[in-house]
């Protein structure tokens, strides 16, 4: 299975943006899809994950009230829906699979694989 993330820009502090990611090949490889982001100089963080089976999503603390997950089955894509942007969101976005049935708020790393290649979203205060 290939991920592909994509949709970023720069916004204004209080705006939004919606990332898309493309899944192509075998996608029954995955129990899910995630979402994660690094900032400059930090450590990546979980942001949030689509849990294919029962269409459900779990987010992270930081994101939750303002970022949305949802699929569109027909487009084999997963969005993230991003809203009230702050500059603390600036970082680079990837999506990758989930491997595990397990732990799936927790946002484990580990726990994912075919990790796509980035985008980039500046939030500019």
């Amino acid at each position: 299975v290939q991920l592909q993330a994509s949709g970023g820009g720069l916004v204004q502090s209080g705006g939004s943006l919606r990332l898309s990611c493309a899944a192509s090949g075998r996608a029954d490889r995955t129990y899910g899809v995630g979402w994660f982001r690094q900032a400059p100089g930090k450590e990546r963080e979980f942001v949030g994950t689509f849990r294919w089976a029962v269409g459900r999503t779990y987010c992270a603390d930081s994101v939750k009230g303002r970022f949305t997950i949802s699929r569109d089955n027909d487009k084999n894509t997963v969005y993230l829906q991003m809203n009230s942007l702050t500059p603390e969101d600036t970082a680079v976005y990837y999506c990758a699979g989930k491997r595990t049935t397990t732990n799936w708020g927790h946002g484990r790393a580990v726990d994912y694989g075919f990790w796509g290649q980035g985008t980039q979203v500046t939030v500019s205060s």
